[in-house]
């Protein structure tokens, strides 16, 4: 049956294009979001604004849609988590509500790993706060989250998941790839670093 497989990708979707941190900053009386420092809809960019506490907001409901899609999905069918997380990772990158111009992908790929193999969640987790730590570059440390992942489905034998996570991890790539030519041209700014319009 093809509709209850549709419905899992449009309902990941719709709750993955959900931009909270946009949301959040408008809110509050900080305008648009998309006006700011790297113009990203992302937890970064929200910290760009001066405000740690959205920061810290925005990050947890992007982690929790790509979450929440997949282990709602699982209640219904086993088989339908995979196509809910795909789902609310595209939604993320490419909301309809914005033009299909959204964010990175990096916190709602932590969710949707996190709910689909636990243990690869948690590597991508200290894959990223330990990158941040160690260089400071938001950017490399979501990229090289991004790359642990399949290679974290490989080493645990999940097998068929490989295919998905390595499309996924392409399309942080995809979505980095001004910060990529920052990074070279040694004009990326670090976290905590102030970042001119």
């Amino acid at each position: 049956m093809w509709i209850e497989p549709l419905l899992a990708l449009l309902f990941g979707y719709l709750l993955g294009s959900i931009p909270f941190g946009l949301l959040l900053i408008r809110a509050t009386g900080g305008g648009d979001l998309r006006k700011t420092g790297s113009g990203n809809i992302g937890a970064t960019n929200v910290l760009r604004s001066g405000n740690k506490g959205l920061a810290a907001l925005t990050l947890l409901l992007d982690i929790g849609k790509g979450y929440a899609a997949v282990f709602l999905a699982l209640q219904v069918s086993d088989g339908l988590g995979v196509l809910a997380g795909l789902g609310a990772f595209l939604g993320h990158l490419y909301p309809i509500w914005l033009r299909f111009n959204g964010g990175k992908g990096v916190a709602t790929l932590l969710g949707v790993v996190a709910a689909l193999i636990p243990t690869a969640g948690l590597i991508f987790a200290v894959t990223w706060l330990g990158s941040l730590a160690l260089w400071r570059y938001s950017s490399v440390g979501g990229m090289l989250a991004a790359i642990s992942v399949p290679i974290a489905a490989f080493l645990l034998g999940e097998y068929a998941m490989m295919p998905m996570f390595i499309g996924l991890a392409l399309l942080v790539l995809w979505k980095h790839r001004s910060n990529i030519e920052r990074l070279i041209a040694g004009e990326e700014p670090k976290v905590g670093a102030s970042k001119k319009v």
